[in-house]
């Protein structure tokens, strides 16, 4: 007997009805949870498991946390488990691989993200500031707004009502943090533990000048009343080409007279490098802390 062509997201019964042999089920498609297969001729994206799921979930359930943050840009790894949020109701969904959340979510806590609902940036924002430690949190807002899926009014709103919501303190104390400028996590990072010690505020993406006033470059993080620049090198400035963009951009910096620290992943794992060298370049360059 022949195999039958089988939806790219069926469950056993559907292909058990249109006549698929119980190895074809079980080879053809990734099972996603009890019952539940996508195809292993599908997409197998976060968006293509998601648009699964909701074969098995209520119409008014939105795609929350940390999958939430993973779909709308928050450049994170999706959780092992796939993050619904629902409003409050006497029996919730229980299935494995499924992480339900309780929320008395409004229209504007919910958005689309390629034909998903999913929870806002706001919203989304909110309920991951139990999870994350400061800076993390930090520099998941960061990238909703680059991602143009929050913004300070939106955030404040849902800020305002969100009472004693657990960790709404905590997002109350990142969100005059958060800056669309820092291009990545580990600039976010940085930015955070210079921003909460006791140095002077850095800016976002310094322009560096020539002599000429003209712009030639711009650094990721600096101070530029101090002519001092913070760099953060991931692994895509081991490329050829972009070693020898970084070459440039460097030589420019240091002939206008530019002291540039430069930071990699080693130093990701807290703050005490990163602050420590700042402020020793920043007294290199005659800032003094105020008295």
């Amino acid at each position: 007997m022949d195999d039958v062509e089988l939806p790219l997201v069926h469950t056993w019964s559907e292909a058990r009805a249109a006549g698929a042999r119980r190895r074809q089920v079980a080879t053809d498609g990734r099972r996603l949870t009890r019952g539940l297969y996508l195809s292993a001729a599908a997409e197998q994206s976060l968006p293509a498991r998601c648009r699964a799921w909701t074969r098995l979930l209520p119409p008014d359930a939105a795609f929350g946390l940390g999958t939430a943050a993973a779909l709308l840009g928050g450049h994170t790894d999706p959780p092992p488990e796939v993050e619904v949020v629902l409003r409050p109701r006497p029996v919730l969904p229980q299935r494995r691989g499924l992480a339900v959340h309780v929320r008395d979510l409004r229209a504007e806590d919910v958005t689309e993200v390629a034909g998903l609902r999913v929870t806002s940036g706001a919203q989304t924002f909110l309920d991951l500031a139990p999870r994350l430690p400061p800076a993390e949190l930090v520099a998941v807002g960061d990238a909703l707004l680059r991602a143009g899926r929050l913004d300070a009014a939106a955030l404040d709103r849902r800020l305002g009502r969100a009472g004693r919501t657990r960790g709404v303190v905590r997002a109350r104390e990142c969100a005059p943090l958060l800056s669309p400028g820092a291009m990545s996590r580990p600039e976010s990072l940085l930015r955070y533990w210079l921003v909460t010690s006791d140095l002077p505020e850095p800016q976002v993406q310094v322009p560096v000048l020539d002599r000429w006033g003209r712009v030639v470059a711009h650094a990721d993080l600096g101070y530029a009343e101090h002519r001092l620049v913070i760099e953060y090198e991931g692994r895509q400035h081991a490329e050829a080409e972009q070693f020898g963009r970084d070459v440039d951009r460097y030589s420019l910096m240091a002939a206008g007279g530019w002291l540039v620290l430069r930071f990699a992943g080693r130093h990701l794992g807290g703050p005490a490098v990163v602050v420590e060298r700042t402020r020793r370049a920043l007294l290199s360059r005659g800032w003094r802390p105020p008295s």
